[in-house]
């Protein structure tokens, strides 16, 4: 293995390690808004919380790490404002719009096309058609996701949810795009600062939202239920802050620029596999048979996937050693 074979493997590795603790960290999401809603949170009141406790946190990390992050972030304030906008707050509106007119499994299907979106754009953008076993991998992904939610299982569907559910896909995709623009050895716009500055901006737009009438906003003190433990209602608040917002957005900027916007995008599907498991743990939520396949079929469809973005890697390779068939020089004999 060459040195440059080595360091592409080292980054993908660590790329794929983040872009799974993304998943992990941003699957706790549900769970965890949901044991406030139970309270007496409205949706709006949850997300305005998490994106400004996610805000507060990732601020002051970046004063620290980062101290020049606000010059940085107005620098780039057209893609930090774009995406404080759609992959931050228009995902979370879209989505919460999408519930209240679907069942849940329908709305998180509809958003979780976004590999295909995703995939569609590159193959239109680049006029590059994916390996096989890249489109196979994707659409494998995508059945077994429909399995983990058990979409059919009591599922109604109305066209305006359709729209709100296509619209959060739409805002995933482009979280998925827009945060290749970040570059983890900071030559380019910090992942820290635009994870930062993009809560920032999510929080304001939510929070207007709320306060202005358009979505209806309301927080209660009552305590909450997590894991069958009743705790004070800042408890949830506070960890949906800083593990599903704050750590989620940086480590999945800094995983999505190291593997990609398309393979990325296909491994944030496992987000689903973990909200459905850490919805078992902490609320007590059963795991079907049916769900259990579907994980399955999903990591088939990833590993499927994988290997064929190596065979366009291969493809598109240049070897500069060797020559054309036509070039070699001929043997005498």
């Amino acid at each position: 293995m060459t040195m440059i074979d080595a360091r592409a493997t080292t980054r993908f590795r660590v790329g794929l390690i983040f872009a799974i603790t993304s998943a992990f960290t941003f699957g706790m999401s549900g769970p965890l808004a949901k044991a406030l809603m139970e309270a007496g949170w409205t949706p709006t009141a949850a997300v305005t919380a998490r994106l400004a406790g996610g805000a507060l946190a990732m601020a002051a990390f970046a004063t620290y790490y980062r101290p020049g992050w606000v010059r940085e972030a107005l620098r780039h304030r057209t893609t930090v404002i774009a995406y404080g906008l759609i992959p931050i707050a228009g995902a979370q509106l879209c989505y919460y719009n999408a519930v209240s007119h679907l069942s849940v499994g329908v709305a998180l299907l509809l958003e979780y096309t976004a590999p295909i979106l995703v995939v569609g754009w590159l193959w239109a953008t680049t006029r590059r058609r994916p390996a096989a076993l890249t489109l196979a991998g994707a659409a494998l992904a995508v059945a077994g996701i429909v399995l983990v939610l058990d979409v059919f299982a009591g599922a109604h569907i109305n066209s305006t949810g359709v729209v709100w559910g296509l619209a959060a896909a739409i805002c995933a995709a482009c979280y998925f795009m827009m945060s290749e623009k970040a570059s983890s050895d900071g030559t380019g716009l910090s992942p820290v600062t635009l994870a930062a500055a993009g809560l920032v901006i999510g929080a304001l737009a939510v929070a207007g939202l709320g306060a202005t009438g358009v979505m209806p906003l309301r927080f209660t003190a009552a305590d909450a239920v997590v894991a069958g433990l009743t705790v004070p209602w800042y408890v949830p608040v506070i960890a949906l802050a800083l593990i599903p917002t704050a750590i989620a957005y940086t480590l999945g900027i800094m995983g999505i620029a190291r593997l990609q916007p398309r393979f990325a995008s296909l491994v944030g599907l496992s987000e689903v596999l973990f909200a459905v498991l850490i919805a078992w743990v902490v609320l007590g939520e059963s795991v079907s048979p049916t769900q259990a396949v579907g994980g399955a079929v999903v990591l088939m469809g990833l590993a499927l996937a994988r290997h064929g973005d190596r065979s366009d890697q291969v493809a598109q390779a240049n070897w500069p050693d060797v020559p054309p068939p036509a070039e070699r020089p001929i043997a005498h004999t």
